[in-house]
């Protein structure tokens, strides 16, 4: 964070306009041309992207969403606020995403959807999930939340499947202090999402304020008219975040090419290390880790170790059903309980 940040805030308190105005909508602009997505929609979080997107879909009660066993709880917990089921799938031993055969053995005509998650910021096998998810007719949502620029095969992570959520909470790969971006191809969809994201009414509050000098209006005093069109939250982004996300996704790239930098001086230092190694296959080219992690199987004992030498680490995630709110959805995951207990997550 800069004098960038702090100029472009200034610019919204000279507007004296803080909410969803005319900032988000060039931070969504912006977006589009970033990642060459046909249309955005800004929101206030990560959780909030996820949850709208698949909301839109009006799935039938009681669907299920096929989910990775270890990511962080709002790739799950948005399923239940959508009244359908979480289905945890294991995750592949070598990668950390989402396992493609435990797919196959987890898929049920009950399926509506798949949340591939690209865990600190590794790409799922996009190819070969797309190719399995319209086969088997599911929508593809990409929780983004950990990769915010990275990508695969030439394409820009969160345009592949159907809908592409990211976060730009406080410590995500660009921030905005909390927030949130969805991004698709698919007009009718985005126009589903934008009134969801704000209370499920047709006109925002900018959208009104601009029909004030639109000569083409009926009646210039009806400009404060609007319908509540569907149901909808108070999930939109305001003008002070998108105007620290109109700095961050200048530096995003520079941010990301940082994170790869430290990443290498990490895989050259652990190359001869016998009892450590990085938690997957680190590919750096056009990449946008989150985080770098490695695995140890006296996990404990290196965290303390590092903790006496000043050096704070972490571990993400556990996996999911291990947790109480979790555990009735439990089922086999045994690669995600077994590489779980070596994982720790080095400061980047």
């Amino acid at each position: 964070l800069s004098d960038d940040e702090l100029d472009n805030i200034k610019e919204v308190f000279n507007d004296a306009w803080l909410g969803l105005g005319p900032k988000v909508y060039h931070f969504e602009d912006e977006w589009n041309k970033y990642i060459k997505s046909e249309h955005s929609i800004a929101v206030n979080s990560g959780t909030a992207a996820l949850h709208v997107a698949l909301a839109a879909y009006e799935f039938p009660k009681n669907k299920k969403v096929l989910v990775p066993a270890i990511t962080f709880s709002a790739t799950a917990a948005v399923a239940l606020y959508c009244n359908l089921e979480p289905v945890f799938v294991d995750i592949d031993k070598e990668t950390l995403t989402i396992s493609l055969s435990d797919l196959e053995k987890k898929y049920t005509d009950d399926c509506v959807a798949i949340i591939p998650v690209h865990f600190g910021g590794q790409p799922c096998d996009m190819d070969k999930l797309m190719d399995w998810a319209k086969n088997k007719g599911l929508v593809v949502i990409e929780d983004c939340a950990n990769c915010a620029g990275g990508e695969y095969k030439g394409k820009k992570l969160g345009t592949i499947g159907d809908i592409g959520c990211y976060s730009f909470e406080e410590k995500k790969n660009m921030v905005t202090g909390d927030g949130g971006m969805i991004s698709t191809n698919d007009i009718e969809l985005a126009n589903k999402i934008r009134p969801i994201r704000w209370h499920g009414i047709d006109k925002d509050t900018w959208q009104r304020q601009k029909d004030i000098n639109d000569t083409n209006i009926e009646d210039f005093g009806m400009h404060w008219y609007y319908e509540i069109v569907t149901l909808g939250y108070k999930y939109n982004m305001n003008d002070l975040m998108a105007a620290i996300g109109l700095a961050q996704l200048k530096k995003l790239d520079l941010m990301n090419e940082m994170r790869k930098n430290a990443i290498e001086k990490y895989l050259v230092g652990i190359s001869n290390c016998k009892t450590i190694k990085a938690s997957f296959p680190y590919a750096l080219e056009k990449s946008a880790y989150w985080l770098f992690s490695i695995r140890c199987k006296k996990r404990n004992e290196l965290i303390i170790f590092l903790k006496n030498k000043g050096i704070a680490t972490s571990v993400h995630f556990m996996p999911l059903t291990m947790h109480p709110f979790y555990k009735r959805f439990d089922s086999n995951i045994d690669n995600a309980r077994s590489v779980y207990k070596e994982l720790i997550t080095l400061p980047l």
